[in-house]
């Protein structure tokens, strides 16, 4: 939709093929032990099975305590097993790709109609659509092409802190304060009473922080304060499966870029990223280096790697396959939190908006910061690139949504 020549230079940067390089670093990482992956390399032929050692020689008698120890000590020997892989950093394998330059991109549109902080937005699969959601009580549909208002829903509470668009762009979900995730039907006609359609899908038993449609219409994904993420039956409003394992409040949700979309990732206040396969219901990697809340996670798109944005004022990445960190895109100059992240259709560049009303680009494989962007008049709390990669869209505090390229 909206090109010029910021967008022709989101398009360049596509063949450089980072997830190669990422590849590549995981590979030089396993190399040198002739393994793959944590699983083998944590212990060898004539060591027990981790499950095994935790439970050699148990009696009634152990106390929490000492089981507590053991496990400690299980974690920090398979800590020292995969430090043993790292023997690479991500930066140092792309020492020799061509470094992007500055990058300039500008505010070519600004949506208003919000009455308060705009808290969540996401892009319509046809490229051109955009809802949002704010503390106002309101979610609007908006086309971002004409900054026409579409369709506006009031709610019945106020902090509507989740939306999400169908993907057939035929239904949208939202929810906030009320602890549920509600679907609304679009239709063509403007004039229709889309209060009168709700359909209420999912309900916690508190506040609803984040919601995202699966590969169908008939499924929806939620997070909440209550520190649980489920899978809900958007026809029946049926729990198919629920997701135990954050010890505080669930903040953050992304559904993995892939055909089967079986896995997930989640970041909430216990300072965790959390992975989790849709079928069992299992937590299957986690990941705990960040040193506040995790606002926001993002899958990178061949679905190798995910992102995350933290208060602790630093964005991360973490590769599955590696199963560990392999950068950290922060300043010192940088000091405030950020709120979301999102990566360009290539994966080359991290978008991360900041709560000091910035937007920071970083060069994923360089590590270094590319660009910052000026416009918002308060902290940027939501940030999305359009499906085709030729834009952005942001969401402050300060009332409006902003479409860059």
């Amino acid at each position: 939709m909206l090109r010029g020549s910021s967008a022709v230079a989101i398009d360049n940067e596509r063949n450089k093929h980072p997830s190669d390089v990422i590849a590549a670093a995981s590979a030089a990482r396993a190399r040198r032990s002739g393994r793959v992956g944590l699983a083998t390399a944590s212990r060898s032929t004539s060591d027990p099975h981790p499950a095994e050692m935790a439970t050699h020689e148990l009696h009634p008698n152990d106390t929490l305590t000492t089981l507590k120890m053991e496990s400690e000590n299980l974690k920090a020997k398979l800590e020292e097993e995969r430090a043993k892989l790292h023997d690479v950093e991500l930066h140092q394998v792309a020492e020799k790709i061509e470094a992007l330059g500055q990058f300039v991109m500008k505010t070519r549109r600004t949506l208003k109609g919000h009455g308060n902080k705009v808290l969540c937005m996401d892009w319509c699969k046809d490229k051109r659509r955009i809802v949002s959601s704010s503390q106002d009580g309101k979610v609007i549909v908006w086309d971002a092409f004409t900054t026409n208002k579409e369709h506006a829903v009031t709610m019945p509470c106020t902090w509507v802190m989740a939306c999400a668009y169908a993907p057939s762009g035929c239904a949208v979900a939202c929810g906030g304060l009320d602890n549920k995730c509600s679907v609304y039907p679009l239709s063509l006609d403007k004039n229709e009473n889309l209060a009168a359609k709700k359909k209420s899908v999912a309900m916690h038993t508190n506040y609803l922080s984040a919601c995202s449609f699966t590969n169908s219409d008939m499924q929806i994904l939620t997070s909440s304060g209550d520190g649980t993420c489920a899978l809900w039956d958007v026809e029946s409003g049926q729990l198919l499966q629920s997701f135990h394992g954050h010890g505080a409040d669930v903040l953050c949700l992304d559904l993995a870029p892939s055909e089967t979309g079986n896995t997930f990732v989640s970041g909430g206040c216990d300072k965790k990223a959390n992975v989790w396969d849709m079928r069992s219901g299992q937590c299957i990697q986690s990941f705990e280096t960040h040193e506040s809340d995790i606002n926001s996670v993002r899958y990178y798109p061949s679905g190798d790697a995910f992102a995350s944005g933290s208060d602790d004022a630093t964005c991360r990445l973490y590769d599955l396959r590696a199963d560990r960190e392999v950068a950290i895109y922060s300043k010192e100059s940088i000091i405030f939190g950020a709120s979301s992240v999102d990566f360009s259709l290539s994966g080359r560049l991290l978008f991360g908006g900041y709560n000091d009303y910035t937007i920071n680009v970083w060069d994923v494989l360089k590590g270094n910061r590319v660009s910052i962007l000026f416009g918002h008049e308060n902290r940027v709390s939501t940030l999305r690139v359009s499906p085709d990669g030729t834009a952005f869209c942001s969401g402050s505090w300060d009332h409006t949504l902003r479409i860059w390229a």
